[in-house]
């Protein structure tokens, strides 16, 4: 058994005798019963992550006598908002934590969209994770989710921008695969060819030298523990990376606004 789970084990019996005959800590999470909680939404949610978190003063579960977290319900919900800033905007630690100190709440999240017509509506993004490729979709899968043509992912893997997988006389895309041509077929939509999204894989492949040249010897370390920090720090410094090329690229846009007036 690792050494998180015996830790979220421990915790659970902690719980289980600090919350007889209290109604209070009956509605108290063990690490264990949150990550379970959140693992529906957040497929890569694991213990580590969530000390992480906590390290990081985003989270401050209350203790018991022997030392053991118990979440609240308010505890879980500012977890999810966390989360959700991560996946769906691409907020750094910094950032995110500025939010919930201005009020951000899981209650301000939008809803999903829903579609009125028989044109689709983009969706929020997906989550995905450096730590692993998550679910595998065939071409036609591929297609149907996220109504892009053959020709545009032919011409994405051209460019280098997705890599299908060879697997019984096809192929298989894994979800950060379908997630770029989600975004490409959206671009698409505005006349954005296939050739003039290479600019986006070149800028990325550079950030992505950068960030390996300040992990990689953590990532390559044999110590789980060290290598999971590792791989949530990956994480978070590729947020502050997407956010600052966010930001980059909004002054640029405004020096054009402005320039039109």
């Amino acid at each position: 058994m690792a050494l998180e789970d015996l830790g979220a084990a421990g915790e659970a019996d902690a719980d289980a005798g600090a919350g007889a005959g209290r109604g209070a800590a009956a509605k108290a999470l063990t690490i264990g019963a949150v990550c379970k909680a959140l693992g529906q939404e957040f497929p890569d949610i694991s213990i580590s992550k969530i000390r992480y978190l906590e390290d990081q003063k985003l989270v401050s579960p209350r203790r018991t006598p022997g030392g053991y977290r118990l979440y609240s319900t308010d505890d879980v919900a500012r977890l999810r908002t966390i989360l959700r800033l991560q996946r769906d905007e691409f907020l750094p630690l910094r950032v995110i934590r500025q939010e919930l100190a201005r009020g951000r709440s899981e209650a301000d999240e939008p809803a999903p969209p829903v579609s009125t017509g028989s044109r689709p509506v983009a969706s929020r993004r997906a989550g995905v994770s450096v730590r692993d490729q998550g679910a595998w979709s065939t071409l036609e899968e591929l297609l149907e989710s996220t109504g892009a043509t053959r020709q545009l992912v032919s011409e994405l893997e051209d460019f280098g921008l997705v890599k299908g997988q060879p697997r019984q006389g096809g192929k298989v895309y894994d979800d950060t695969d379908r997630e770029i041509v989600r975004a490409c077929a959206e671009l698409a939509r505005y006349g954005v060819a296939g050739r003039n999204l290479r600019v986006f894989k070149t800028s990325a492949d550079r950030e992505s030298g950068l960030l390996q040249q300040l992990l990689a010897p953590s990532l390559r370390s044999r110590n789980p523990e060290r290598r999971r920090e590792a791989i949530d720090a990956l994480e978070n410094l590729a947020a502050v990376a997407s956010h600052l090329e966010h930001l980059l690229l909004v002054a640029d846009l405004r020096r054009l606004v402005r320039s039109g007036q």
